[in-house]
């Protein structure tokens, strides 16, 4: 046996102890808050089953038995297994958008989607509410995904190796190929930022108490966890960020020169602003603040990465929508994004725009089932439709807040709150104050003043637009908008968690914040597009509606 460990590691094991029991009684609470025993799988067999006998019955009441009726049984419990089929690994429309695009271009060989969602035999797993209609590049009307195409065509890249190199495919082998690719994407995504991560706690943090504390926080108390079971732009726009963030820290305070840690740091930064949109401001700045310390550098090595990505984001939006031009076409419109054509106004007669002319949000399309070519199409209008039987469909929070006092409200303390869902990130504002402050040993002034500036106007920026577009980031267990900045606020951490290992109490209270944040990131166990904890709460008491 060894001997006893040092007493000078006592009160460090006692930390790690306390940050364990916090990680797991978080995590545990969530879970409990949200079970809800219900079996798809018995319900779906069930069902199958229930719906092959009633055809039976009717089969033997025409007179069918024997071999015959045997075989007409089997046809239609085959059909109804399609039919029915409740079990899929896609957890909302947001990702079955992104997935279908995946689908399309390489079994395909195309952006359009309809040949996916608008088959009857395929719907019932891959229908989405996240779709356009435009014209394609053979001018025929086409549906798409809203999505910025950019990360699905990479993602697309993984499922042509392995359809290659297995066979496999995603219309044949739906939970196997997603569940490779969400391991290696996103699992794979979470372990490059809490590596990255941790190689940042272990340059500027102070105390040991504080760089665990940061590093328990990303490990399990943001919602950067929770979406690592879908697929989403949030978790690598979150990886993109943290790496811009590392190499830029190593050229301003590290005397970082050589020229691939400025390619990197622009290249991952312009990543992460073609995933999340406002994360161009992010770009800008450090971009801004790179090229201050280092003009040569910054152009020479940072222009061209920045280049390589900005054609590849431009350029899959343009195969993917470039065919939707025509001559009255505005010169920004071949890049502008999918949702840049929404709710276009009204045109000339006073009427609502469509697909037809700006609006690629207003359409319908039909449903053909391939198994009974001889029945109509069945005919459906878009989600996003502003006629009132379509707002009439819509959920609650996708009418969007009326209020942005409220919105604001909810977005900072209520059932979408920052701080009311995840309040570990009370203690990243202090220590975004002592950054900009300039104390402690931590990256201070600029590098405060970036994270404030940013994290000020990406809330503006949301706060004022339209109603329909307050709705939280839709059907999700967290405010969405906003897990991107998650690296920036767990850097911003780590001065006040190196400042709360002073005290006993202070170790107390941001131990009770991150159990809480454990929590809520924990809540929605199977699927992080749910309404949060504190929103099911305060909705079941009659508060809110959500």
């Amino acid at each position: 046996m060894t001997g006893a460990a040092p007493e000078t590691t006592s009160g460090l094991r006692r930390g790690v102890y306390a940050l364990l029991i916090a990680l797991a009684a978080g995590s545990a609470t969530g879970r409990i808050l949200a079970v809800n025993s219900v079996n798809l799988t018995v319900h779906e067999r069930e069902r199958i089953k229930a719906a092959t006998e009633r055809r039976k019955a009717d089969l033997i009441k025409q007179g069918f038995e024997g071999e015959a009726l045997e075989n007409r049984v089997a046809r239609i419990r085959a059909e109804y297994e399609e039919r029915l089929q409740l079990q899929r690994p896609f957890l909302s429309g947001n990702d079955r958008s992104r997935w279908c695009t995946i689908r399309a271009l390489v079994d395909d060989g195309t952006y359009q989607i309809e040949q996916i969602v608008a088959n009857a035999e395929e719907r019932s797993i891959w229908n989405t509410i996240d779709m356009i209609k435009h014209r394609g590049w053979d001018g025929q009307p086409h549906l798409y995904s809203t999505k910025p195409p950019l990360f699905p065509t990479l993602v697309a890249g993984e499922y042509w190796l392995i359809k290659r190199l297995t066979g496999l495919t995603l219309a044949d082998h739906t939970f196997t190929v997603v569940r490779i690719i969400l391991i290696t994407v996103n699992v794979g995504s979470l372990i490059v930022f809490l590596l990255v991560l941790a190689r940042i706690v272990e340059r500027y943090g102070t105390t040991d108490w504080g760089r665990l504390v940061v590093m328990a926080t990303a490990a399990a108390g943001t919602f950067l966890c929770t979406f690592a079971v879908a697929l989403n732009n949030h978790l690598v726009a979150a990886v993109a960020v943290i790496v811009a963030l590392d190499a830029t820290l190593r050229i301003l305070y590290e005397g970082e020169r050589r020229w691939r840690f400025f390619a990197l740091a622009v290249a991952a930064g312009t990543f992460a602003a073609a995933t999340e949109l406002p994360a161009l401001l992010f770009l800008a700045l450090f971009g801004l603040a790179l090229l201050w310390k280092c003009p040569r550098e910054t152009l020479l090595a940072g222009a061209p990465a920045f280049a390589v990505v900005m054609v590849a984001a431009l350029g899959t939006n343009y195969l993917a929508h470039g065919g939707a031009l025509h001559e009255d076409s505005k010169w920004l419109d071949p890049i502008k994004p999918p949702y840049a054509f929404r709710d276009r106004g009204a045109d000339e007669e006073g009427k609502p725009r469509d697909w037809t002319n700006g609006n690629w949000y207003n359409y319908t399309y039909e449903i053909h089932d391939p198994r009974r070519p001889d029945r109509p199409p069945r005919v459906v209008q878009s989600y996003w439709s502003r006629d009132e039987e379509s707002l009439a469909r819509r959920s609650r929070i996708d009418l969007g807040e009326p209020s942005r006092a409220t919105y604001a409200l909810h977005m900072l303390i209520g059932h979408h709150g920052i701080f009311s869902l995840t309040p570990i990130w009370l203690f990243s504002m202090a220590g975004m104050v002592a950054l900009c402050l300039g104390r402690g040993e931590s990256p201070t002034r600029l590098i405060g003043a970036i994270i404030a500036v940013v994290t000020v106007v990406v809330f503006t920026f949301y706060l004022m637009q339209t109603q329909e577009n307050r709705n939280y980031g839709g059907m999700t267990s967290g405010l969405r908008w906003t897990f991107w900045l998650a690296p920036l606020w767990l850097l911003a951490l780590l001065p006040a968690a190196d400042w709360s290992s002073g005290s006993r109490l202070r170790r107390v209270v941001i131990g009770v914040c991150l159990a809480f944040s454990v929590m809520s990131a924990s809540y929605p166990t199977w699927n992080p597009w749910t309404h949060p904890w504190l929103g099911q709460l305060l909705a079941h008491l009659g508060w809110i509606e959500l």
